[in-house]
């Protein structure tokens, strides 16, 4: 019920009516990391009591809500706007920061006072991000005012003021202001904590060690502050800990209200199941821990850059919005697991996330490395790895976390019955992709019974060898399933049609995949790309166009190019999510093969003074092609667009190839 737009009362009406049909107990917040309406803001001394006059507005309205927030992480907000001035009010230093904090606090009890004469059994949850800050000797006394001052908010409304007048003091705050709390104390009824991998730091005056971005300091020492898994030897406190520290300090009920981690599904079940397990243990060890809520239900945008570089690049929640409706992810799985029968088990769940793991240094460790916790997890199978695609996987799982088992065909000859019978049970895997198959669309043309055995026959055998030991299974399928004749977009429900021999094989392999193994999930992507191998058109057209080579391109052919780091991230996250059935996969962007060369001429910065347009007729190629065949996608756009897959290719692919080529010193 955000103050900003009030009044909102049709649209919250609809909402809250819903939800109180359902049973659905809400808790209604205010304000989050919100300023207000332009009537007033965080600095305004007026600002606490017209937010407890909306605050009242909104009781009258809906008297049967008994949970609320009214200001959502005031020392948050209070520091990103008006001590960092990332956000409006935009200030920068101790005094408005100082003012904007005593502001929403004290905003939080004229509030709660006024729905209490309306609702006199209204419940405060109070939340706020709980951190800790670690340091080198040199910086104790700042790693000491920061671990004191993050109970803030929690410490004012609970009337006690003393553990902070010191550095209101100093800031310039009078001791009779900060008297207004003890004599009005308004503890909560439950402290939500919100707590994230970023939210234990770790300063070192040692600047040198590290990158100018993470540089800052206080006045009188200059510091970088960075994300404490990366630098602290024996790793976090993290979240049990730190329910600890809170049940010590208060003795009041806590719920964890925000659960979340910006970034691939496993590390999200990873953090999540951390958190679970700390929350009972914390309960096990006499704490009043009442919940842990998952944030967000829907996903959230902007949020890996604080909402500051204005782009809405989307973290995945509980569920994923980016299709016509909200698809459940394997969160959803958890959360349904854990609400019903206090557990749930992954695979993924058997390896440590990357904040335990041994490689999650980015420097010199800062003390004794703690061991990591024991990776016990079954890998995951994949086919080709002579292939651009089964090389990737193995990159990428590796990156995650996620143990792999890469097979070549003479460990794994997948049209043999036996032969993947046998791979199977001698690498026991959870799930199997198959990255393998016939990729040479012009040979396939005299080669139709080799193409038809990898790319038709090898998966359908596979698929029902999984099938009988209900394994998930991955197999991919191609954009050459499709005629050209549409001019939007190919679905995943638009009728295949293929144009050569090697559409005609995929389009075999999905049919028969789906009919062995219906719980199969079918990627069907188009001209991709990578920065890791020079077997790719993007590749070929920068070295072309680089060294001032001639390089043709068809200009009336329409794909979509895909990148393929992207491409493999995100089918990993639909296998752990159990998806199944024909998905649609690529970068967002229709453009042709001309088109393409030019962007990536664009985004490496080369002249494409040498690159030649021409009909694709005039490259030599023997099987036809759809002269359009760009992907969409009726079950959710995945991937970011190609553009923004472009630069990154650039960057990765130099990173790869640039240095070997440099010449000796």
């Amino acid at each position: 019920m955000l103050w900003e737009r009030a009044p909102q009362w049709q649209w919250a009406d609809e909402r809250l009516g819903r939800l109180r049909d359902l049973g659905v107990r809400p808790i209604v917040g205010l304000l989050h990391h919100g300023s207000g309406p332009p009537t007033t803001s965080l600095l305004d001394p007026e600002f606490p009591e017209k937010l407890a006059a909306y605050a009242r507005a909104v009781a009258e309205r809906y008297p049967w809500v008994e949970d609320w927030t009214p200001v959502n992480e005031p020392l948050t907000t209070a520091r990103f706007s008006c001590l960092y001035g990332f956000w409006h009010p935009h200030a920068r230093g101790s005094e408005p920061f100082a003012r904007s904090l005593l502001n929403q606090v004290r905003a939080v009890v004229l509030a709660m006072r006024a729905i209490r004469e309306v609702i006199p059994n209204a419940r405060l949850v109070q939340t706020d991000d709980l951190g800790k800050t670690h340091s080198t000797p040199r910086l104790e006394y700042q790693q000491d005012h920061e671990n004191e001052r993050r109970w803030a908010t929690w410490d004012l409304l609970c009337g006690r003021s003393r553990p902070v007048r010191d550095w209101f003091a100093y800031i310039g705050v009078e001791a009779p202001e900060l008297r207004w709390f003890e004599e009005n104390p308004c503890p909560p009824d439950v402290i939500g904590i919100n707590h994230y991998l970023s939210s234990e730091r770790f300063l070192d005056h040692r600047l040198e060690r590290y990158p100018e971005h993470v540089h800052g300091g206080n006045g009188r020492d200059a510091y970088a502050d960075e994300l404490a898994p990366r630098v602290l030897g024996a790793g976090a406190d993290g979240p049990g800990r730190l329910l600890l520290e809170v049940w010590e300090r208060y003795g009041l009920p806590i719920a964890v209200t925000e659960v979340h981690n910006g970034s691939t599904r496993e590390e999200q079940l990873r953090w999540y199941d951390e958190v679970w397990r700390a929350a009972v243990a914390a309960r096990d060890a006499g704490a009043d821990v009442r919940a842990v809520t998952v944030w967000s239900l829907l996903g959230t945008a902007g949020w890996s850059s604080m909402l500051t570089q204005g782009h809405n690049d989307y973290e995945v929640g509980v569920f994923d919005a980016r299709g016509p409706k909200p698809r459940p992810t394997a969160i959803a799985r958890m959360t349904r697991a854990l609400a019903t029968e206090g557990r749930f088990d992954h695979p993924v769940l058997r390896s440590p996330g990357w904040w335990r793991r041994p490689d999650r240094f980015w420097y010199s460790p800062e003390g004794q490395v703690a061991p990591s916790p024991p990776n016990d997890a079954p890998p995951l199978l994949v086919t080709g790895a002579t292939g651009t695609l089964g090389r990737a996987f193995a990159r990428l799982c590796e990156q995650r976390g996620l143990s792999c088992v890469l097979t070549s065909r003479a460990e794994l000859d997948l049209a043999d019955q036996q032969s993947a019978r046998t791979a199977l049970e001698r690498v026991r895997p959870w799930a199997v992709v198959n990255a393998a198959g016939y990729v040479r669309v012009d040979d396939a043309e005299s080669e139709p019974e080799r193409c038809r055995r990898e790319n038709a026959d090898g998966p359908a055998v596979l698929a029902r060898e999984c099938a009988r030991t209900r394994l998930p299974f991955v197999t991919f399928s191609s954009d050459l399933v499709f005629d050209g004749s549409k001019e939007a977009p190919y679905v995943e429900s638009d009728a295949v049609a293929p144009r050569n021999v090697y559409g005609a094989t995929k389009a075999e392999a999905e049919h028969r995949v789906l009919a062995a193994h219906p719980a199969a999930l079918v990627v069907r992507t188009s001209a991709f790309f990578g920065p890791w191998d020079e077997w790719n058109f993007a590749h070929a057209a920068l070295e072309a166009l680089a060294t001032g080579r001639p390089f043709a391109a068809a200009d009336d052919a329409v794909v979509s190019p895909t990148y393929v780091p992207d491409l493999v991230d995100a089918v990993l996250d639909l296998l752990i999510d159990d998806e199944s059935g024909i998905w649609h996969v690529a970068n967002p962007g229709e453009v042709t093969w001309e088109e393409f060369a030019r962007l990536v001429a664009a985004a490496a910065g080369v002249s494409e003074a040498t690159l030649h347009g021409c009909p694709s007729a005039e490259l030599g190629w023997v099987a036809r092609r759809p002269r359009y065949s760009a992907l969409g996608s009726e079950r959710g756009s995945l991937l970011e667009p190609l553009e923004d897959a472009l630069a990154r290719f650039v960057g990765e692919r130099a990173a790869v190839f640039e240095p070997a080529r440099a010449p000796a010193a």
